[in-house]
Parts: structure tokens; sequence; C-alpha cells
């Protein structure tokens, strides 16, 4: 599949490159032959095919000259947000006039997002853990755990906690509760001021990573709260501008106070009817699907059960679940190929499952890590999640752009994580140049202090974008977001009609701004 002509046409570019590079220097001064390869990069930039109506040329000039004055400033002050670790750099940010607008921008649709890191986790210690009947404790290993119970929690494992406390209780017995809120919000989130000496590499980053969920699972998955968690999230999403959300989610068993415990479809009907009460108030909300997730840590025989799951949940809940994806820590985990027995399934029963693979979400080269992306385009991925990688795999990159199948970037998301330290250097910018299929989501912006889209857009649009980006780059980022979401064309079209209205107005907006 991979060997088709589509392989071949890089080299062939590059070959017609080649020859009229060497025609130039013999023929043409060298002012018109750069002026022509600065046309011909500019005609394949990311975005570049978007046309500008009149209103949205005077639009981006606004932006534009926004934007150049941030950049000034930045090569004077030393002080580029996106070269910065995000969270030193938030602050400043928050301060830019680019973020405002972007803000206040129509982002369509956030297509790489996990359940759990979706809402603020100022939210969860400001409303969740003041709520009655909420037990803490703290394991042998230090990690927080949370309980809602009638009474006490009584474990019988042994490296669990041996003492519960409730929380309303422990709270009374303070001097200082605003301070022990931010011991917890400190626990709930990767934030810091000091990043690189408290993660100093991927290991502290992923203990940490895991200790948050683990933290906040007995919070999230209690009945009451799970269904305004995830009214939560839709609520930020949406103030920030992004009208439909795609999550992968594990559908972990969710509980009541009396210890019941609900199944999966018991969370996939809470999640319908989290979105029906969003929608009668936001009526201009597309709502969600769902992408049924496991571990890539797990056997064989157990994620060929999830799969069969899988199927099972799309045949009972056609319009909400989307597919299936495979999470965790891919250079830990197993790979997509050692689960190649379990991933055909749906092809050898003749059923359709899409798939939306987290694959090279690595900076390494030439492991079982990147060669997920090929496995990924193997099994016929619709989207590829962060693939990193992909720019060290030529043949692979040459086909997902010839089969428009986009990457699913999360910059702050792999900056936290330590993929990469700089934005202009991440590799999505070649990937720009290219004009390689791609959209912009934010993975699990409550873990890493951000919320919605906006964040990542920025550091999309300053930082990997470079300083050419401009209006063209954000529309088409944004209309990706609808065009490679899982809805069908109906949908889709409708989509697009409701974000049309909203974009125009982002236009005057901005066209009427001043500079």
């Amino acid at each position: 599949m991979l060997m088709g002509d589509s392989s071949g046409w890089p080299a062939l570019f590059a070959l017609v490159w080649a020859v009229e590079i060497s025609f130039v220097r013999s023929n043409i001064f060298m002012d018109e032959a750069r002026s022509r390869l600065l046309v011909k990069e500019k005609r394949i930039r990311f975005g570049s095919e978007v046309l500008m109506n009149g209103q949205e040329k005077k639009a981006n000039r606004n932006l534009m000259a926004i934007k150049k004055r941030e950049i000034m400033e930045a090569m004077e002050t030393h002080k580029f947000p996106p070269s910065m670790h995000f969270f030193k750099a938030k602050h400043l940010i928050e301060d830019s006039r680019v973020f405002h607008v972007i803000k206040k921008m129509p982002k369509g649709a956030a297509l790489h997002l996990h359940e759990f890191g979706m809402a603020s986790m100022e939210w969860l210690v400001k409303n969740v853990t003041y709520r009655p009947h909420c037990y803490f404790c703290i394991t042998p290993e230090g990690i927080l755990q949370f309980r809602f119970a009638q009474s006490a929690p009584q474990n019988l494992k042994a490296r669990e906690c041996s003492n519960w406390v409730l929380l309303e209780d422990h709270r009374k017995k303070l001097k200082d509760t605003v301070e022990f809120d931010k011991s917890l919000l400190r626990a709930f989130t990767m934030v810091t001021k000091n990043p690189e000496k408290i993660y100093p590499n991927e290991d502290a980053l992923r203990t940490k990573f895991q200790n948050i969920f683990l933290s906040i699972s007995g919070l999230v998955r209690h009945a009451p709260v799970f269904k305004d968690y995830i009214f939560q999230g839709l609520k930020e999403f949406h103030a920030d501008n992004v009208f439909f959300l795609e999550i992968r989610t594990m559908l972990w068993p969710v509980y009541e106070l009396n210890g019941e415990i609900h199944d999966q479809l018991w969370v996939v009907r809470a999640y319908q009817e989290v979105a029906d009460k969003f929608k009668r108030t936001h009526p201009e909300f597309m709502g969600f699907r769902l992408i049924f997730s496991d571990y890539r840590t797990k056997s064989l025989a157990l994620i060929a059960h999830s799969v069969r799951t899988a199927i099972k949940l799309r045949e009972v809940f056609p319009d909400i679940i989307a597919g299936f994806d495979l999470v965790g820590r891919e250079d830990t985990g197993y790979s997509l190929y050692y689960y190649k027995e379990a991933l055909m399934i749906p092809v050898t029963h003749g059923v359709q499952l899409p798939y939306f693979f987290h694959a090279g979400e690595t900076d390494w080269y030439g492991t079982s890590i990147d060669r997920n992306l090929i496995d990924a385009v193997i099994l016929n991925a619709t989207r590829i999640g962060h693939g990193f990688a992909l720019t060290k795999h030529p043949v692979v990159k040459a086909y997902t752009q010839n089969k428009d199948i986009p990457l699913e970037v999360c910059p702050i998301s792999n900056q936290v994580m330590k993929l990469v330290s700089d934005m202009r250097n991440h590799p999505a910018a070649a990937l720009m140049a290219y004009g390689h299929p791609m959209v912009i989501s934010s993975d699990d912006p409550a873990v890493f202090g951000a919320k919605g889209l906006s964040y990542d857009f920025y550091e999309a649009f300053m930082g990997i974008g470079g300083k050419r980006a401009d209006l063209r780059t954000l529309k088409k980022l944004v209309t990706n977001s609808i065009k490679y979401s899982s809805v069908s064309k109906t949908q889709k079209d409708l989509f697009m009609k409701v974000w049309k209205l909203k974009w125009n107005q982002f236009i005057d907006y901005l066209a009427r701004r001043p500079r």
C-alpha cells in the first residue's frame, strides 16, 4: 500500500527543483532566482490556497501588524513566549494582543482531548472538594486519594490508605485553608515555577502525570461529579469559542454515594445526557463524540476484548462512539504491531471501526515507538495523534499527505512532556512549510494549567507557523478541525454553516480593531 505512486513524488519534486536551480544559476540573476524559490515555497505553505475576501484582507493586515510588533518586541527583550517553557511563558501569553485576538476567534473543534484533563483543576478544588461526603487519604507512596461515601471507606489492600479523613472536618481544623487548597492544586497539575529542576527527565514527568490522574480519579468518577465535570469541560471550551469536541475515554466505572457501580453503557448515556443539557442553553454547540480507548500496556487478549467492545459500543451508540485508540506512554507500552491480531479484528469480520491512533509521540528515531507511524497508516488510521516523529519517515509523510491523513498536533503537551523546548523547532513547523494536513488540539489542558484551545493556537501561530503564518493559516487550522472531525458530511455542512456566521462576526471585529 505504501509503495504506490505517492511514495516517489517527493524525490521527483526535489529533482525538478534541483534542475531549475541549476538553470537559474547559469542564466538568471540571483535576485530573480531567489524570488522564484520564495514564491514556490509560499505556494505550498500551509493555508496558502485559502482565499480571503476584502474584509478578511483588512482583518489580516490588522492581525499581522499586531503580530509583527510582538515579534519585534520579543527580539529586543529576548522574551519570546513560544521559545520558553509554557509554565514560564503563560503570563506573557495572556498579556499578548495576538492571544486576545485568538481567544475571540471561533476555533471549530478540538479533536484530541482526554476526558479527565478537560475541565480546570481550580474548579475541582474550589467546587468538588468542598462537596459533602468527600473523604481523602494519602497512600504509602504519597499519592492523594479521594472518595465520596456515607462513612469512611474501608480498604482491604495493604498498599491503599489506612486512614480516610472527611475533608470537611480536616478543613475546619486548618488555620489556612487557602494554602491547603493551593497544595491540592499543585497535586492536580504539573505546573511549577522550575519545570526543568522538578522534572529532570521524562520518567519524572510521566510519574507526576500518572499520579495526577490517580489522585483525581475518585473525585471525577463519582456519578454527580462526573456529569458536572463533563458539563464544566464543555462550558470552558465553549467559552473559548470551541463548538465540538472529540474525547478519548476509557469509560471508567462510575460510582454512587452508596457504592453502586455503573457500567460503560451508563457512562456513554451520561455523556449524551450532559451534551443534551448543554445544548439547551448553548444551541450553537455542535456536541461531541467519544473515542473509546485502552492502555497500550495491556495484554493482546485484553486489547482484543476492548476492540470488540468498541465495535459493540458503535453498534449501540453510532452517533456518539467515533472509534478506537490506544493510549498511554508509547515507549514503555506495546507497539501497534504487537497488537496487530487484535487491531485486525474489525477488517477480518467486515466491520468498520475507525482508528485514531496515538503514534510517533517520541523524539527517538528507528525504534518501535516511531514505527507506530508506519503501522498506523497500514491500519488505515483516520487521524494520527501527535505524530511527532513523522518528519523522520519521508515515505509515511508523503503517504499521509497524499491520502489526506491529518496529524493532531498538541504543541503545549509536546513541550511539557519534553519532546521540544522551543516551538520554533517543533517538527510541525516543517510540516506546515510543506502544507501537510493537521489540526491543533490541547490534549490535557487542565493538567498543564491551560484552558480550551487558545493557548495551543497561540503557540502554533506565533511559534510553529513562523513569522509568515497569517489569517489564512488560522482559518485553515479551524476549517480542518471541521473537515477532519468524525461526524457525517451532513453534520459537517451544518457545522461549517454555524461556524461561518461566527467567523464573519470575528472578521468584522478584527477588521475594525486598531493595530
